[in-house]
């Protein structure tokens, strides 16, 4: 499958824009799965340096983590004050304490300007974000998470199948 929409201005982007290898998560929160890859999208990143560009796209599977996309839209307020990836990491940090009074507990330690974040969090333009990122999931033929992308392809594999792929294409 592909990635689609492709990696654009729309998307947090971590690393090196012009890297090499392109890696998309799709990913929840509130997901055990996605919280044990985490560390080991860490070491990717300091493994491979400036080789690799990641992309996160949320992809709350609400049913079953009510709190994933309250913080799926925690991150996107927290990204409106260039904050995104700080928030990301913590949330996934405590990924166990998750809760609205936790996540804006987040907000306050982050040093974000809280009347705006609370603003944030209720506009119609972070449940878009979420909505898009999550519709994009769907239209990449994404089923659960973390499902992830190299180079615009589906990678049928978790994290530490992942991790273990790019250290062999680096031979």
């Amino acid at each position: 499958m592909q990635l689609k929409p492709a990696v654009n201005k729309t998307d947090h982007i971590q690393g090196n824009k012009n890297a090499t290898v392109e890696l998309v998560e799709f990913g929840d929160y509130q997901c055990p799965h996605c919280g044990a890859a985490y560390p080991v999208i860490k070491e990717i990143q300091e493994t491979f340096g400036d080789q690799i560009k990641f992309i996160f796209r949320n992809f709350p599977l609400s049913e079953i983590h009510p709190a994933a996309r309250p913080a799926a839209i925690a991150a996107e307020a927290a990204a409106l004050q260039d904050k995104f990836w700080e928030m990301h990491d913590t949330i996934f940090e405590n990924q166990n304490r998750l809760s609205s009074n936790f996540l804006l507990k987040l907000a306050e330690n982050l040093s974000l300007d809280i009347t705006q974040f609370n603003t944030d969090i209720e506009s119609d333009s972070m449940n878009e974000k979420v909505d898009n990122d999550f519709e994009s999931g769907v239209r990449s033929g994404v089923n659960g998470t973390p499902t992830f992308f190299v180079n615009g392809k589906r990678f049928d594999g978790g994290a530490v199948d992942l991790l273990e792929m790019l250290k062999e294409s680096a031979k």
